[in-house]
Formats: C-alpha cells, structure tokens, sequence
C-alpha cells in the first residue's frame, strides 16, 4: 500500500481530535457558568446518542444545521425532564460551539504519527464538522502546520460519504483518488465514501464496531506506521 499512496486524508472529530473528551469539558464548564442543575454524567449519558443519532440525520441531510444544534439539546433536556426554555437551549448551543476549540486534547498518538507521516506524504483533512469551529480546533490543538488542505463539507456543500466531497478534495490537493488514501472513524461517511470514490481507506476503529473483514482497520492511530 505504501508504494503507491502520495496523498492521506484525515477525518477530525474521533480520528485525531478527541471530540468526547474536549465535548464533555465544554459542558462542564457551560453547566458551572449557566447553573444548570443536572449531574453532568446524568446528561452526557442521555446526550451523547443523541446526538449521534442527530448527525447521522444531518449527515443524511434530514436535518439542518440549526435543528442539530438545537434539537440534540432540546431532546436531552426533555428526556430528562429538564425545565428549561427554548432561549435558554439556544443560548448553551451557541455557547458549545463557542467552547469546543477552547479544549485542544488528540487522541493517543496523534501528533507521533503525524510527526512519522508528514515527511513520507502530503497530509490533508476532510471533515464533515461546521467550518467555523473544525478550523478552530485544528488551530488550538496546534496540527495546522502538518496539513496542505483541509476541506470541510460547508466549503464544498454536500457532506461525506458523497463523492463530490472526495473528488473536490482530491482537485484541492492536487491528488489522484489512486494515490490517496482516507483514514476515519465512520465506516459509511469515511470508508465507504473514500473506497466508492476511488480512494484506499483505514478505519480507525474508534467506536469499536465489527467491520466487514475486508475493510482495513487499527484500534490506534500508531498501527499506521505498519502499513503506511
């Protein structure tokens, strides 16, 4: 695989960002600053498939950006039995927004095997988070420097797994999808993507799901030196 691969795009969010740690601190801190009286592991329990479920709506455009602001809150606090009003939901979701990037914690080994692929390929991200924040993150988290291109779904207009997402970011980068490969969370968003659009793909097994046995897959970012 090495030989041929020039290019290796990323996914953020659960492949090199840790998204549930950097989420859980913002909410800490946003029911400290905003009383909500709710134990914060009580509400991450109840959000956290939520909100899953709420990207996976987005991702398949079932739902806008402000409904999944809005409405992966608005449900938890329902579920919970929660009284608060829809100014008061739409504030803290602004506010969530406001505080991700304030948090800059990687997954285990990120910056090692950025550090060992950054002088073997060109490096790249395409990730279906908002463009405001994704940029921020990426800043905070000090990886900028590691990266050519980096594309967001909001940049281009339609989301991973849809092809033109990867063919706009194979145009950006310059790259041939024959020399490229995808390494993410989501089997269908990043892998499935990746592999209908031409490119080589790694799930980068997160969520510890049990993938089809003929999808390449690592449990830590650090297995990449093995096969790139």
């Amino acid at each position: 695989m090495r030989n041929r691969i020039k290019h290796v795009f990323f996914d953020l969010d659960h492949t090199l960002w840790d998204f549930d740690k950097n989420s859980d601190l913002a909410f800490i801190k946003i029911f400290k600053e905003h009383t909500i009286d709710l134990e914060i592991s009580e509400f991450l329990e109840v959000y956290k498939p939520i909100n899953t479920a709420y990207w996976n709506k987005y991702r398949n455009d079932e739902v806008s950006k402000s409904k999944l602001r809005y409405g992966r809150l608005k449900d938890t606090f329902d579920s919970l039995n929660y009284d608060i009003t829809d100014l008061e939901i739409n504030k803290i979701s602004e506010v969530y927004i406001e505080s991700l990037a304030d948090h800059n914690y990687l997954l285990p080994n990120s910056k090692s095997i950025l550090d060992y692929l950054f002088s073997k390929y060109k490096l790249h991200i395409i990730t279906n988070g908002f463009e405001e924040v994704q940029l921020q993150k990426i800043v905070s988290s000090n990886i900028q420097s590691y990266f050519s291109k980096i594309i967001t779904s909001e940049s281009v207009g339609v989301k991973k797994p849809n092809p033109i997402i990867f063919n706009e970011a194979l145009k950006r980068a310059n790259a041939l999808a024959c020399e490229s490969i995808m390494i993410g969370d989501n089997i269908e968003a990043d892998i499935y993507g990746a592999l209908e659009s031409g490119f080589s793909a790694i799930l980068f097994n997160y969520h510890k799901i049990s993938p089809p046995k003929e999808i390449t897959t690592i449990d830590n970012l650090i297995e990449l030196k093995i096969l790139l």
